[in-house]
């Protein structure tokens, strides 16, 4: 890693060496959780799990996140790059079907280091999608699968939430970039996905107009065939949110309104939520 930290659209420009980065982090790659994960879309979660690596730390600074344990509060363990290998391993012993990494883009130097050799199940790089163009350019032909979070559309809407006004064009780059290097989704003959872009959307309260803003860039941008999208009703309040507005669950006829409006738009390629999944017993014991 060199001296300053740019791995990010942040360009913190930290020496995490010395002090830690906007995300959080210091030198050391420090996970949360390692386990077989079940509740991530059918084509990924499959039969055998998906192999989820939750790193600590985060460079998104979203006022709703669910994970605020690892994301802001950072706990987790520090291994070594070696470590991190040996888990994979265990993972695909374990019978996962893909190794899941969680949030990994301010570990970039260190996670590219890890996936050498490269492991022999698809690799996903799990993401909110904050993300520079550069540093994906890196992971090209290391990762077969991306998972993109797609928040907003909303610059106000962005800086208001997450503190990143610019996240609506930097996330559109990401993800076209995601797509150059994977082209279009692919399953094998058990519906399991070997390659491709599955785009991710968690509605928030009040913000419907936001989540028909996404939709429509997702079905301008790319035509069926080409990526998977995921609309997700599962927003959990937290509890000392600061924004009155967050502190409720999405309306039905919210999603409703929303998945009428995704299939109106042609987008048929991907997942709906049942609604009742807004659940904190989802959310996982972050022990290591």
């Amino acid at each position: 890693m060199s001296e300053k930290c740019y791995i990010c659209p942040r360009r913190c420009g930290a020496d995490r060496s010395k002090a830690p980065g906007v995300c959080g982090a210091g030198e050391a790659v420090r996970i949360a959780r390692a386990a077989p994960h079940f509740w991530e879309e059918p084509c990924l979660s499959a039969f055998g799990g998906s192999g989820a690596v939750f790193f600590s730390g985060c460079n998104m600074k979203c006022a709703f996140c669910q994970n605020r344990e690892i994301s802001a509060g950072l706990k987790g363990k520090d291994i070594t790059i070696g470590r991190l290998r040996q888990i994979y391993n265990e993972l695909i012993d374990e019978g996962c079907v893909n190794i899941n990494l969680v949030t990994p883009t301010h570990y970039s130097v260190q996670v590219l280091q890890s996936l050498d050799p490269q492991p022999p199940v698809p690799v996903v790089f799990n993401t909110s999608a904050y993300d520079s163009v550069d540093t994906l350019r890196a992971f090209e032909g290391k990762v077969q699968i991306y998972l993109p979070d797609l928040k907003y559309m909303s610059r106000d809407i962005a800086d208001k939430y997450s503190r990143a006004p610019d996240y609506p064009e930097v996330a559109a780059a990401a993800i076209r970039e995601m797509y150059r290097q994977v082209g279009p989704y692919r399953l094998d003959s058990d519906g399991i996905m070997e390659r491709g872009v599955i785009i991710r959307h968690l509605m928030l309260p009040g913000a419907l107009g936001n989540t028909l803003d996404v939709i429509d860039w997702v079905s301008s941008e790319f035509t069926p065939g080409q990526v998977m999208f995921s609309l997700m009703s599962q927003y959990t309040p937290p509890e000392d949110c600061t924004f009155p507005e967050l502190r409720q669950k999405i309306s039905r006829a919210e999603y409703e309104r929303a998945v009428d409006y995704m299939y109106l738009c042609g987008i048929t390629d991907g997942y709906v939520q049942d609604f009742d999944s807004a659940d904190a017993g989802f959310i996982p014991e972050w022990n290591f």
